[in-house]
């Protein structure tokens, strides 16, 4: 059987069953927490539980927000004619990060994928067609990444968008900044020749 300690194990199990963490960094995260004090486990655990319990999806982009409707669609100084397409809040918190875009998200919460069982209404499609009905929004800019899922989405939602008269743009994908040419893949340098701008 070998040695094993039940409480320490359930605890590895939680944190190995978290995406992007393999068995070894479950383990020394779980021995970081055991060696909190146990006020600080306490605040650790009840950020988790406050997190669950005050966050909710926008009824308006499906971000993650406090309130009914996020800061960011509240913000009237947004460009409304302009709607970003992510996949999930992480990625909209990436953009937000750049400081420079400033019209409005909408968060899918996944992309197609019929291997894995997602289809159309596992993500929020109905939510961004409807936002789209008033004739507002002139552009939805596509920025789900460039993965066989992600092109299908953005495909997918294009062919629904773009008989409502709206702008469908796709996010310019290429050689990133300190990159080498010489090291770039055929499709990447495909798409840095299709994204290409004046200067």
């Amino acid at each position: 059987m070998g040695y094993r300690i039940d409480a320490l194990a359930r605890l590895v199990e939680q944190f190995a069953s978290l995406p992007g963490i393999g068995k070894k960094s479950a383990q020394r995260l779980a021995f970081h927490m055991l060696s909190l004090t146990r006020e600080q486990a306490q605040q650790f655990a009840e950020a988790i539980l406050e997190a669950h319990q005050k966050l909710k999806r926008c009824t308006v982009c499906q971000n993650l927000s406090e309130e009914e409707i996020c800061p960011i669609c509240s913000d009237e100084g947004r460009d409304r004619s302009l709607i970003c397409v992510v996949e999930d809040p992480k990625d909209l918190l990436a953009f937000e990060r750049t400081g420079e875009y400033r019209g409005l998200y909408h968060v899918l919460h996944g992309l197609l994928s019929p291997m894995a069982g997602i289809g159309p209404d596992q993500l929020t499609v109905k939510e961004l067609l409807k936002r789209l009905g008033d004739g507002s929004v002139k552009e939805v800019v596509m920025a789900t990444n460039p993965t066989v899922e992600g092109e299908a989405t953005a495909m997918y939602l294009a062919r629904l968008i773009k008989p409502m008269g709206v702008r469908v743009t796709r996010l310019a994908y290429g050689i990133p900044v300190g990159g080498n040419l010489e090291y770039a893949d055929e499709v990447t340098l495909y798409r840095a020749l299709e994204g290409r701008s004046e200067i």
